[in-house]
Protein backbone atom coordinates (compact mmCIF):
# COMPACT_ATOMS: atom_id res chain seq x y z
CA UNK A 1 0.00 0.00 0.00
CA UNK A 2 1.50 3.76 -0.81
CA UNK A 3 -0.12 6.81 0.04
CA UNK A 4 0.31 10.33 -2.05
CA UNK A 5 -0.14 13.25 0.45
CA UNK A 6 -0.95 16.76 -0.35
CA UNK A 7 -0.45 19.57 1.40
CA UNK A 8 -1.73 23.16 0.62
CA UNK A 9 0.44 26.05 1.68
CA UNK A 10 0.34 29.55 1.05
CA UNK A 11 3.07 32.00 2.72
CA UNK A 12 3.05 29.48 5.87
CA UNK A 13 6.32 28.02 5.08
CA UNK A 14 7.33 27.14 8.92
CA UNK A 15 3.72 25.82 9.63
CA UNK A 16 3.74 23.78 6.89
CA UNK A 17 7.35 22.30 7.14
CA UNK A 18 6.19 21.75 10.22
CA UNK A 19 3.19 19.44 8.97
CA UNK A 20 5.64 17.65 6.39
CA UNK A 21 8.19 16.54 9.05
CA UNK A 22 5.19 15.38 11.62
CA UNK A 23 3.67 13.39 8.48
CA UNK A 24 6.95 11.71 8.26
CA UNK A 25 8.57 10.93 11.43
CA UNK A 26 4.47 9.54 12.77
CA UNK A 27 4.27 7.30 10.13
CA UNK A 28 5.91 4.84 8.71
CA UNK A 29 3.55 3.94 5.99
CA UNK A 30 4.76 3.99 2.44
CA UNK A 31 4.02 7.79 1.92
CA UNK A 32 5.00 9.99 -0.74
CA UNK A 33 4.31 13.87 0.28
CA UNK A 34 4.07 16.98 -2.23
CA UNK A 35 3.68 19.92 -1.06
CA UNK A 36 1.31 22.35 -2.77
CA UNK A 37 2.15 25.91 -3.33
CA UNK A 38 -0.94 27.47 -3.50
CA UNK A 39 -0.07 31.48 -5.39
CA UNK A 40 2.67 31.68 -2.27
CA UNK A 41 4.97 34.65 -2.75
CA UNK A 42 8.71 33.40 -3.98
CA UNK A 43 10.48 34.17 -0.75
CA UNK A 44 7.35 32.05 1.22
CA UNK A 45 7.91 29.01 -0.50
CA UNK A 46 8.22 25.90 1.66
CA UNK A 47 11.62 24.33 1.53
CA UNK A 48 9.57 20.72 0.88
CA UNK A 49 7.25 22.54 -2.17
CA UNK A 50 6.69 19.96 -5.13
CA UNK A 51 4.67 22.42 -7.35
CA UNK A 52 4.43 26.27 -7.36
CA UNK A 53 0.71 28.09 -8.85
CA UNK A 54 2.87 30.75 -9.72
CA UNK A 55 0.70 32.36 -12.54
CA UNK A 56 -0.57 36.01 -12.37
CA UNK A 57 -4.36 35.11 -10.98
CA UNK A 58 -2.45 32.26 -8.62
CA UNK A 59 -0.56 34.86 -6.87
CA UNK A 60 -3.13 37.20 -6.58
CA UNK A 61 -5.91 35.62 -5.02
CA UNK A 62 -4.76 32.08 -4.71
CA UNK A 63 -6.18 28.92 -5.34
CA UNK A 64 -8.25 27.89 -2.19
CA UNK A 65 -8.83 24.09 -1.03
CA UNK A 66 -10.87 23.68 -4.92
CA UNK A 67 -8.85 24.51 -7.42
CA UNK A 68 -5.17 23.77 -5.31
CA UNK A 69 -5.73 20.06 -5.27
CA UNK A 70 -6.97 20.04 -8.32
CA UNK A 71 -3.86 21.26 -9.09
CA UNK A 72 -2.02 18.87 -7.42
CA UNK A 73 -4.23 15.81 -8.74
CA UNK A 74 -4.23 16.55 -11.91
CA UNK A 75 -0.18 17.27 -11.64
CA UNK A 76 0.31 13.22 -10.68
CA UNK A 77 -2.23 12.16 -13.79
CA UNK A 78 -0.56 14.39 -16.53
CA UNK A 79 2.97 12.57 -15.14
CA UNK A 80 1.80 9.16 -14.99
CA UNK A 81 1.71 9.00 -11.14
CA UNK A 82 -1.81 8.64 -10.39
CA UNK A 83 -1.79 4.85 -10.52
CA UNK A 84 1.48 4.48 -8.19
CA UNK A 85 -1.00 5.21 -5.52
CA UNK A 86 -4.03 3.04 -3.74
CA UNK A 87 -4.78 6.04 -1.39
CA UNK A 88 -4.45 9.68 -1.11
CA UNK A 89 -4.69 12.12 1.64
CA UNK A 90 -5.14 15.81 1.09
CA UNK A 91 -5.03 17.88 3.75
CA UNK A 92 -4.81 21.85 4.72
CA UNK A 93 -1.38 22.90 6.51
CA UNK A 94 -3.86 24.54 9.66
CA UNK A 95 -4.04 20.90 10.07
CA UNK A 96 -2.70 19.16 13.45
CA UNK A 97 -2.86 15.85 14.90
CA UNK A 98 -1.93 14.38 18.13
CA UNK A 99 1.77 12.44 18.46
CA UNK A 100 0.09 9.38 17.25
CA UNK A 101 0.70 7.27 13.74
CA UNK A 102 -3.09 9.19 12.77
CA UNK A 103 -2.23 8.28 8.82
CA UNK A 104 -1.55 5.03 9.13
CA UNK A 105 -4.15 4.91 11.61
CA UNK A 106 -6.96 6.32 8.85
CA UNK A 107 -5.44 3.65 5.88
CA UNK A 108 -5.57 1.01 8.77
CA UNK A 109 -9.72 1.78 9.38
CA UNK A 110 -10.18 2.52 5.40
CA UNK A 111 -8.98 -1.16 4.87
CA UNK A 112 -11.74 -2.34 7.21
CA UNK A 113 -14.31 -0.51 5.32
CA UNK A 114 -14.26 -1.39 2.28
CA UNK A 115 -17.15 0.65 0.95
CA UNK A 116 -15.95 3.92 2.37
CA UNK A 117 -14.40 6.06 -0.05
CA UNK A 118 -13.40 8.93 2.15
CA UNK A 119 -12.51 8.78 5.55
CA UNK A 120 -11.57 11.72 7.90
CA UNK A 121 -10.46 12.29 11.18
CA UNK A 122 -13.23 13.49 13.87
CA UNK A 123 -12.26 17.47 14.67
CA UNK A 124 -11.12 17.29 18.69
CA UNK A 125 -13.63 20.49 19.17
CA UNK A 126 -16.45 18.88 17.30
CA UNK A 127 -19.85 18.09 18.81
CA UNK A 128 -19.93 14.72 16.52
CA UNK A 129 -17.50 13.18 18.51
CA UNK A 130 -20.18 12.88 21.19
CA UNK A 131 -22.28 11.04 18.59
CA UNK A 132 -19.36 8.59 17.10
CA UNK A 133 -18.21 7.70 20.55
CA UNK A 134 -14.75 7.04 21.54
CA UNK A 135 -12.22 4.92 19.48
CA UNK A 136 -15.02 4.28 16.69
CA UNK A 137 -16.44 4.80 12.98
CA UNK A 138 -19.59 6.21 11.83
CA UNK A 139 -20.72 7.05 8.23
CA UNK A 140 -21.90 10.54 7.52
CA UNK A 141 -23.86 12.66 4.76
CA UNK A 142 -21.58 15.59 5.53
CA UNK A 143 -18.61 16.67 6.50
CA UNK A 144 -16.52 20.46 6.77
CA UNK A 145 -12.96 19.43 7.91
CA UNK A 146 -9.13 20.15 6.68
CA UNK A 147 -8.15 16.40 5.55
CA UNK A 148 -9.22 13.47 3.79
CA UNK A 149 -8.39 10.17 3.22
CA UNK A 150 -9.76 9.11 -0.11
CA UNK A 151 -9.59 5.44 -1.48
CA UNK A 152 -7.97 5.36 -4.97
CA UNK A 153 -10.60 3.36 -6.61
CA UNK A 154 -13.44 5.68 -5.35
CA UNK A 155 -11.58 8.99 -6.80
CA UNK A 156 -11.80 6.89 -10.32
CA UNK A 157 -15.32 6.93 -9.75
CA UNK A 158 -15.02 10.58 -9.72
CA UNK A 159 -12.27 12.14 -10.94
CA UNK A 160 -11.70 14.18 -14.20
CA UNK A 161 -8.87 11.63 -16.00
CA UNK A 162 -9.62 13.37 -19.35
CA UNK A 163 -7.02 16.24 -19.62
CA UNK A 164 -6.99 17.72 -15.91
CA UNK A 165 -5.99 21.05 -14.89
CA UNK A 166 -6.95 23.01 -11.52
CA UNK A 167 -10.56 23.68 -12.71
CA UNK A 168 -11.95 20.80 -12.96
CA UNK A 169 -10.02 17.53 -11.57
CA UNK A 170 -11.74 16.51 -8.65
CA UNK A 171 -13.57 19.59 -7.10
CA UNK A 172 -15.68 22.38 -9.09
CA UNK A 173 -12.99 24.80 -9.56
CA UNK A 174 -15.46 27.82 -10.34
CA UNK A 175 -16.77 27.19 -6.56
CA UNK A 176 -13.53 29.04 -5.69
CA UNK A 177 -13.95 28.99 -1.78
CA UNK A 178 -15.40 25.80 -1.53
CA UNK A 179 -19.05 26.24 -0.34
CA UNK A 180 -20.48 23.07 0.23
CA UNK A 181 -17.71 21.10 -1.73
CA UNK A 182 -17.81 18.69 0.75
CA UNK A 183 -21.95 17.95 0.17
CA UNK A 184 -20.96 18.08 -3.58
CA UNK A 185 -18.27 15.20 -3.31
CA UNK A 186 -19.72 13.17 -0.97
CA UNK A 187 -23.18 12.77 -3.07
CA UNK A 188 -21.20 11.83 -5.81
CA UNK A 189 -19.73 8.92 -3.66
CA UNK A 190 -23.16 7.80 -2.51
CA UNK A 191 -24.40 8.02 -6.61
CA UNK A 192 -21.26 5.47 -6.97
CA UNK A 193 -22.12 3.39 -3.68
CA UNK A 194 -19.38 4.70 -2.18
CA UNK A 195 -19.45 6.12 1.61
CA UNK A 196 -18.30 8.64 3.43
CA UNK A 197 -16.86 7.95 7.30
CA UNK A 198 -15.79 9.99 10.09
CA UNK A 199 -13.47 8.32 12.54
CA UNK A 200 -12.67 9.10 16.36
CA UNK A 201 -9.68 6.80 16.34
CA UNK A 202 -7.54 9.45 15.85
CA UNK A 203 -8.30 13.12 15.70
CA UNK A 204 -7.52 16.33 14.45
CA UNK A 205 -8.00 20.17 14.59
CA UNK A 206 -8.19 23.11 12.48
CA UNK A 207 -5.91 26.15 13.80
CA UNK A 208 -8.18 28.68 12.66
CA UNK A 209 -5.55 30.74 14.18
CA UNK A 210 -3.43 31.15 11.33
CA UNK A 211 -5.77 32.66 9.50
CA UNK A 212 -7.02 34.86 12.23
CA UNK A 213 -3.44 35.74 13.13
CA UNK A 214 -1.57 35.75 9.34
CA UNK A 215 -4.31 36.55 6.83
CA UNK A 216 -2.12 39.64 5.66
CA UNK A 217 1.12 37.50 5.47
CA UNK A 218 -1.27 35.16 3.40
CA UNK A 219 -2.49 37.68 1.35
CA UNK A 220 -5.95 36.65 2.15
CA UNK A 221 -8.85 38.07 3.37
CA UNK A 222 -9.47 38.58 6.82
CA UNK A 223 -11.35 34.81 8.89
CA UNK A 224 -14.55 37.54 9.44
CA UNK A 225 -14.78 38.55 5.12
CA UNK A 226 -13.76 35.62 3.94
CA UNK A 227 -16.26 33.61 5.97
CA UNK A 228 -18.99 36.14 4.37
CA UNK A 229 -17.44 35.70 1.19
CA UNK A 230 -17.53 32.05 1.48
CA UNK A 231 -21.46 32.28 2.08
CA UNK A 232 -22.54 34.99 -0.39
CA UNK A 233 -20.01 33.58 -3.71
CA UNK A 234 -21.09 29.44 -2.95
CA UNK A 235 -24.82 30.31 -2.41
CA UNK A 236 -24.88 31.86 -5.98
CA UNK A 237 -22.35 28.95 -7.34
CA UNK A 238 -25.07 26.43 -5.87
CA UNK A 239 -28.45 28.22 -6.92
CA UNK A 240 -26.49 28.19 -10.70
CA UNK A 241 -25.36 24.77 -10.51
CA UNK A 242 -27.87 22.56 -8.63
CA UNK A 243 -30.83 25.10 -7.94
CA UNK A 244 -30.28 25.09 -4.17
CA UNK A 245 -30.87 28.10 -1.95
CA UNK A 246 -29.67 27.52 0.85
CA UNK A 247 -26.86 24.61 2.38
CA UNK A 248 -29.91 23.44 3.96
CA UNK A 249 -31.24 21.87 0.77
CA UNK A 250 -27.84 20.62 -0.59
CA UNK A 251 -27.41 18.40 2.69
CA UNK A 252 -30.98 17.50 2.38
CA UNK A 253 -30.17 15.91 -0.90
CA UNK A 254 -27.06 14.54 -0.24
CA UNK A 255 -28.95 12.95 3.08
CA UNK A 256 -31.34 11.45 0.54
CA UNK A 257 -28.98 9.44 -1.09
CA UNK A 258 -27.32 8.41 2.08
CA UNK A 259 -30.45 6.83 3.20
CA UNK A 260 -30.64 5.17 -0.06
CA UNK A 261 -27.20 3.64 -0.20
CA UNK A 262 -28.52 1.82 3.59
CA UNK A 263 -31.43 0.32 1.43
CA UNK A 264 -28.67 -1.68 -0.59
CA UNK A 265 -26.59 -1.99 2.03
CA UNK A 266 -28.34 -3.52 4.99
CA UNK A 267 -25.65 -5.31 6.56
CA UNK A 268 -23.76 -1.84 6.93
CA UNK A 269 -26.13 0.01 8.95
CA UNK A 270 -24.54 -0.61 12.12
CA UNK A 271 -22.46 2.05 10.86
CA UNK A 272 -25.30 4.35 10.29
CA UNK A 273 -26.21 7.56 12.49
Amino acid sequence: MKVATLILNRNLPKITDRLYNKIKKKNKIKNDIYIIESGSDKNNLSKNYTWWANWESAIKKGLRPPRGFNYGLSKLINANKFDKYDYFFLLTNDTEFKDEPFLEILVDELGNHSKVGIISPCASNWAEKEIIKKKKTKYFWYLQNTCYLFRKNFLMDVINLNKPNFKNCLYDGNNFRGYGSDLELISKGYINDWATALTTKTMCFENENHLKNNHINIKTDSYEKNFSLYIKEGQIWARNKYGFNSRWQFLFYTKYLYNRFFEFYPNLKRYEI
